[in-house]
């Protein structure tokens, strides 16, 4: 490792020598410096002295664009991001990301540029998705300035999928729809339908059934059978405040093998609290019969006592009078 380093510490003095200027020598020869402070830097890199790597590196980037070799001064950010991964600095990524993409769109090569950062995005989209979020973004608009449709899509789905796993679905729904007009135009029913069952999964998410239905009806008509079936089912348990036949639905085998993030999704997508059931009182086998008050027989009694007495009363007054019209 220390050869390496001293091979470091050699170029490093060429790459100074050759900037120098003098009475014959008017101008730098950054060709010569970029291309000995790269070398430099990739010997510090195999020796594991990542600080004075990124250095060079860093020089060498700033030799490139005095000789407005944006291309080359591009590479050496991106050399620097992956010296970043190695040494777990992941927030400076964002920064060198950005230079890289900029030079690249600087130098006339967008594909470049989006690709460096999805490239940054797949470095980051573990540990802080939010940051690969801003890298996707930007490389679908810098797509959509180049009309790359099919490209575009390919970003769109990832920004959908980033946005579902953070959970912003309101931001979510918006790109799955921006996301099916990319597939649009480039005629991709199949993928078409399978975005519209994305689309009523983060709708439900939200708590929104009337957008749900909505999506259905307007894209149902690239669905798969299969996926027609679940989805009018899974509808159909919202609006009957079914739990148990949404949960049957959110658990179809075509919704367990979609992407990952959708997947998850359906696993905690809020269910129908269902309809309040009419409480019918318990019926105890063996019950012991209610109590009931001896005064409340006696009372019963005397009731029964008073009401016989009149009655009686009445019959004997029918047999006077009987017997007085008889004489």
């Amino acid at each position: 490792m220390s050869s390496k380093i001293e091979e470091g510490q050699e170029y490093i003095r060429q790459a100074e020598k050759s900037l120098k200027t003098g009475l014959l020598k008017w101008r730098p020869e950054y060709d010569t410096a970029a291309d000995c402070y790269t070398k430099a830097a990739t010997a510090f890199r195999i020796a594991k002295s990542y600080d004075q790597s990124k250095e060079c590196f860093l020089k060498a980037a700033d030799c490139h664009k005095n000789n407005s070799s944006w291309f080359h001064a591009a590479k050496c950010y991106e050399q620097i991001i992956l010296i970043c991964k190695e040494t777990n600095n992941l927030l400076s990524v964002e920064e060198y990301a950005g230079r890289a993409s900029h030079l690249y769109q600087q130098h006339g090569s967008p594909e470049s540029a989006a690709s460096a950062l999805d490239k940054a995005s797949k470095v980051v989209e573990q540990k802080h998705p939010e940051i690969a979020l801003r890298f996707y973004q930007r490389a679908l608009e810098i797509s959509m300035i180049e009309d790359a449709s099919r490209t575009a899509a390919e970003y769109a789905s990832k920004v959908s999928r980033i946005l579902v796993k953070l959970q912003m679905y309101d931001q979510a729904a918006d790109a799955l729809r921006r996301e099916i007009g990319l597939n649009q135009q480039t005629e991709s029913y199949g993928q078409i339908g399978r975005l519209a069952v994305a689309l009523v999964l983060v709708q439900l998410a939200r708590g929104d059934q009337v957008a749900a239905e909505k999506a259905f009806k307007e894209w149902g008509n690239c669905c798969d059978p299969q996926e027609v079936q679940t989805l009018e089912m899974l509808l159909q348990a919202y609006d009957d405040e079914d739990p148990d036949t949404a949960k049957q639905a959110l658990a179809s085998p075509f919704i367990r093998h979609m992407d990952v993030e959708y997947s998850k999704l359906a696993l905690i997508v809020p269910l129908p609290q269902g309809l309040p059931n009419a409480s019918k009182p318990a019926v105890i086998k063996n019950a012991t019969a209610s109590y009931t008050s001896p005064n409340m027989d006696a009372s019963k009694g005397g009731n029964n006592e008073g009401e016989a007495g009149p009655a009686g009363a009445g019959a004997g007054n029918d047999e006077d009078d009987e017997e007085g019209g008889l004489c």
